[in-house]
C-alpha cells in the first residue's frame, strides 16, 4: 500500500491537468471529472469562465483540488505568477470540458480575453476540447469550420454526443463522456 500511495505521490507532481471549464449547463458534469482525473495520480488545477461560474461555483472546484480556482479575466486572478503562463507550460494536458461554441471560437480565433482562453493559447502541451451545445449550435458551419481549424493546429477535439438536450431537443450536441474524456487526455498525454 505504502509503495501505491509513493506512485500516486510521484505520478501528481509529475502529471498536471488543467481543467478549464466553460458556461454550459454540462459544467456540473467537471466536478466528477475531476475526480475521475485525481483517481489516476493527476494533479488538477481548474480555470473557469465567468459564465462557468453562473452553474457550478469555484469554491467546489477549490474543495476538490485543493488548490485556487482562476475565473474570468486575467488580471482579476489574484496571484504573484501569471498562473495562465506557469500551468499552461508546465501541464501534461489543457483539458477544455464542457467547451461552449463562444470559446470554441475564440480558441480558433486565438483569442484571449480571460483565463482558460489564455491559458490554451499559451498551452505548451497537448490541448483537449470537450464540446457541449445546442444542436444547431454545434451543426453550424461556423462552429464546424472552427472545430477543423482546431484540429488542424493540432488539438484533440472531441465529438459530442447525441441525446436530449437541456433545451429539451434531442441530437448531437451533448458532451460526451466523461470516460471519453479521460481516455483522449491519456492519450493527448502519451503522443504530445
Amino acid at each position: 500500500m505504502k509503495a501505491q500511495n509513493r506512485n500516486v505521490k510521484e505520478n501528481k507532481a509529475a502529471t498536471t491537468i488543467v481543467l478549464g471549464v466553460t458556461g454550459s449547463i454540462a459544467a456540473y458534469k467537471a466536478a466528477e471529472l475531476v475526480r475521475r482525473m485525481q483517481q489516476q495520480g493527476w494533479d488538477v488545477w481548474v480555470m473557469m469562465t465567468e459564465a462557468a461560474a453562473k452553474y457550478v461555483g469555484p469554491l467546489t472546484f477549490q474543495a476538490l483540488t485543493k488548490h485556487p480556482v482562476a475565473v474570468g479575466r486575467c488580471e482579476a486572478v489574484e496571484t504573484s505568477v501569471y498562473q495562465h503562463l506557469d500551468l499552461s507550460g508546465r501541464a501534461g494536458a489543457v483539458v477544455i470540458a464542457p467547451c461552449t461554441a463562444n470559446v470554441l471560437a475564440k480558441f480558433a480565433h486565438g483569442l484571449a480575453d480571460d483565463v482558460v482562453t489564455a491559458t490554451v493559447l499559451a498551452a505548451a502541451g497537448p490541448v483537449v476540447v470537450a464540446p457541449a451545445m445546442n444542436e444547431r449550435m454545434w451543426r453550424n458551419p461556423a462552429t464546424q469550420a472552427n472545430v477543423q481549424t482546431l484540429k488542424d493546429r493540432g488539438v484533440l477535439v472531441l465529438e459530442v454526443a447525441a441525446g436530449e438536450l437541456a433545451c429539451g431537443d434531442v441530437g448531437a450536441g451533448r458532451l460526451t463522456t466523461l470516460e471519453n474524456i479521460m481516455a483522449a487526455t491519456a492519450q493527448a498525454m502519451e503522443q504530445g
